[in-house]
């Protein structure tokens, strides 16, 4: 398996056309995606298309959220990584989705803090944004404990909700 980046037990790859299978699994989960849209679930029509959205971001601005894989085993546990928010601001958005059985054992915590220094370190943005579905407070207690910080409710489209945003700044 090739990773871009690694942390203590994750590797980071590039979602392609090829990963469908993995997508299924991830997007096709209703624990995993009873946050991210108005059904709290997604059809193999809507997990396609996210796959070509992270393809397609990849190919326009080399970030996506990226597919995540335990680096012993290449166990796929999930994704992890960037979206473009306010370009040119150098603002990016960040966002994890792991299935279910990788919930509470610390990989979303990971996997957040490398993509952040990667944002800053490689990519230099300036800050990173971060939401989460109002009904969500595992993601609230993550953000907290990666460091970001309130800073206003944003209605996002796919769920129909106001979610609770926050933003976290480079250190300098």
């Amino acid at each position: 398996m090739k990773y871009f980046i690694k942390s203590e037990r994750i590797g980071f790859s590039v979602w392609d056309k090829e990963n469908e299978k993995q997508a299924n699994l991830l997007w096709g989960n209703e624990d995993v995606t009873k946050y991210i849209s108005t059904t709290g679930k997604m059809t193999e029509k809507e997990i396609l298309e996210r796959l070509d959205k992270e393809v397609d971001t990849y190919s326009k601005y080399r970030i996506q959220y990226f597919p995540l894989y335990i680096k012993e085993n290449t166990e796929f546990i999930g994704c992890c990584g960037l979206r473009p928010y306010k370009k040119e601001k150098k603002i990016a958005e960040v966002g994890v989705h792991l299935l279910p059985e990788y919930w509470g054992k610390g990989y979303g915590k990971e996997a957040c803090m490398r993509i952040i220094k990667y944002a800053f370190e490689t990519l230099s943005f300036e800050t990173i944004f971060a939401g989460h579905n109002p009904n969500n407070l595992e993601s609230a207690k993550l953000l907290k404990k990666l460091g970001f910080v309130y800073s206003h409710d944003e209605y996002y489209a796919p769920t129909g909700l106001k979610h609770p945003s926050y933003l976290l700044n480079k250190e300098f």
